[in-house]
């Protein structure tokens, strides 16, 4: 792993059968144990031009073999939407790291969803120091300049009824992530050796203003969500997108693959809250994390989601993996954390591990089902908890609608967000 967190570059397939599964949310309460998985492993291999790529493995239950699943025929003409730049919020401050103005990509709602709106917010980890920053501004996750003029809209984006059957026909917008910070520093100053800004507090603001002036101000429905470093940002920015729409809106945000446990790594230091801790000085993000967490405790756990999103008052739903694999590969086995490479192959393929690695693993899943269990019996909580080996979902056709998505109760990922709030399922902790 670099300096700058970003993925591993390498996308995988997902293929992933008999996965646990567990869904938590807001008022009926049904028990689904969540089985303990350690077996059947399969690695595919895809491609994807998203900037934020994950490596992914399957995990089945003992004695059952993992099906690959066939790519539709529909996802053969994906919709593919262009880039638009805010130009305007360059005067403002609101810029990447490399001083371009922020861009997003936009397709407009009709029918029964043309006042409804869904912002996405792109993930791709984070910069802790000026020379990974000043890198990092050489690349889309920087700058506006090195950013696709047009991408793939599928999953949660899809405008396919058959593929995203809750939300094709509404205002889709994904937001490009260039600061580097989560979109919340805050730096007045360019730095001027590297010659990169820190604004991404202000990025947020200028681009969600630009959509207000689009239409967004009269929505009826708001649903703000994210992919890892963007799903941590929509926890972040979540009770701010809900004081920007109308009063009488329905508004819920939704972190996929976000919940970045605080945790210590295999050398038994706490790797990632001492790189998150440089993030938030570098960036001055500190001013900008929520106050009600912040009053309670140090800066640095407010971003982490299992402390502050006890002060969210937005409802919000979790969907994660307890084996997340960004998570396994850079928290819990950082390349710093092991010199020697032991946990190499385990990490990418977990085929590979031995027996003690495994029950490292299970731990971890344990660590993470404590933290989830902390938020049990919020009314304003709804969580899709999955034991397979991958990290985010909403955005991959196969794992968010598709016959081989995974199922709990005949209900796919799609159909158990805040959207939908007929089925409220909870999720057993014991292990």
């Amino acid at each position: 792993m670099g300096r700058d967190m970003n993925s591993s570059g390498q996308r995988m397939k997902w293929g992933c059968t008999k996965c646990s599964l567990a869904v938590v949310g807001f008022v009926t309460v049904v028990v689904i144990i969540v089985v303990t998985v350690v077996a059947s492993v399969l690695v595919m291999r895809d491609s994807n031009h998203g900037d934020h790529s994950e490596n992914v493995l399957q995990i089945g239950g003992e004695g059952h073999k993992p099906l690959v699943a066939e790519v539709p025929e529909a996802l053969l003409s994906p919709l593919m939407v262009n880039l638009t730049i805010v130009e305007a919020a360059t005067s403002k401050g609101a810029v990447c790291l490399d001083g371009t103005p922020p861009g997003y990509h936009f397709d407009q709602g009709f029918g029964s969803g043309s006042n409804s709106w869904l912002i996405h917010l792109e993930g791709g980890g984070w910069c802790e120091t000026l020379a990974s920053c000043g890198d990092r501004k050489n690349s889309a996750l920087g700058s506006s300049m090195h950013m696709e003029r047009q991408i793939q809209f599928s999953g949660i984006l899809s405008n396919q009824p058959s593929e995203n059957p809750d939300f094709h026909n509404w205002n889709r917008v994904k937001v490009r992530y260039c600061d580097g910070a989560s979109f919340s520093g805050d730096v007045e100053d360019e730095n001027q050796e590297y010659k990169v800004f820190f604004r991404g507090q202000r990025v947020w603001k200028a681009v969600m203003e630009d959509l207000l002036a689009k239409g967004m101000d009269k929505v009826d429905q708001g649903f703000l969500s994210g992919c890892s470093a963007g799903g941590l940002a929509s926890f972040l920015h979540c009770d701010n997108f809900r004081e920007l729409l109308p009063q009488n809106a329905k508004v819920k945000c939704i972190g996929d693959g976000s919940f970045f446990l605080d945790e210590k790594d295999i050398s038994g230091a706490n790797f990632i809250k001492s790189f998150y801790n440089k993030v938030i000085i570098l960036q001055e993000a500190y001013n900008h994390l929520p106050k009600s967490c912040t009053s309670q405790m140090d800066p640095t756990r407010c971003f982490f989601p299992q402390y502050f999103l006890g002060y969210v008052d937005t409802p919000f739903f979790i969907l994660n993996s307890p084996y997340d694999s960004w998570q396994i590969q850079n928290i819990l086995a950082p390349n710093v954390a092991d010199p020697q490479g032991y946990w190499q192959n385990c990490k990418y393929n977990i085929s590979s591990c031995n027996e003690t690695q495994l029950t490292t693993l299970q731990d971890f899943r344990t660590d993470m089902l404590l933290a989830l269990k902390a938020f049990e019996g919020s009314k304003l909580l709804g969580m899709y908890i999955n034991s397979c080996f991958i990290h985010c979902q909403s955005e991959m056709q196969q794992t968010w609608f598709s016959q081989s998505s995974p199922r709990l109760n005949n209900k796919e990922i799609s159909g158990t967000t805040p959207h939908e709030c007929e089925v409220r399922l909870h999720l057993d902790l014991q292990v």
